[in-house]
């Protein structure tokens, strides 16, 4: 991590060692996103996601995971922020205990070591498409996925920028 750390951005094995010390019965929640730049919508969802446990962890795409998922959309190229900006930002909120980056296109491979009882999506995500959903089911643990605040996305925020900007 850059200049820019803070102790709740944690590397997969500090997390498990954090996660080996919770106490019986923790509900741990899990999300994941870009989060490439910060809004309402994204506050919102992630304390919402916060509230079904007793601890968040949002699992963050690399940066090299952004552009690859992201393409090459118009205006500026994603992400916008670098993963150290996104991570640091995002660490600041109290809603949120536990960030963990990860390389791959999706949170499979992090959802399957760190084992949530509760995984969250927006509710642009239908509940049978969440990636990891059948990890945490088989685990007994709960798949959801929540309203998303209208009018918010960070796609349209840069189509907005980019606008204003012509």
């Amino acid at each position: 991590m850059s200049s820019l750390g803070h102790p709740k951005v944690l590397t997969l094995p500090e997390f498990l060692a954090k996660k080996a010390a919770f106490p019986p019965g923790f509900r741990l929640v899990f999300t994941n996103g870009c989060y490439d730049i910060l809004h309402p919508g994204h506050v919102d969802l992630l304390a919402r996601a916060r509230a079904l446990g007793d601890g968040l962890i949002l699992g963050l795409n690399s940066d090299a995971s952004v552009r690859r998922i992201k393409g090459e959309l118009a205006g500026p190229p994603r992400p916008v922020n670098s993963e150290d900006e996104r991570a640091f930002v995002l660490a600041g909120l109290s809603s949120v205990d536990f960030v963990v980056l990860f390389e791959e296109d999706t949170p499979l491979e992090l959802i399957q070591a760190v084992r949530p009882q509760v995984l969250v999506k927006g509710g642009d995500w239908d509940v049978a498409r969440i990636v990891g959903r059948e990890v945490v089911e088989q685990d007994g643990g709960q798949v959801v996925s929540l309203p998303l605040l209208p009018g918010y996305s960070t796609t349209g925020l840069i189509e907005k920028l980019t606008r204003q900007g012509s």
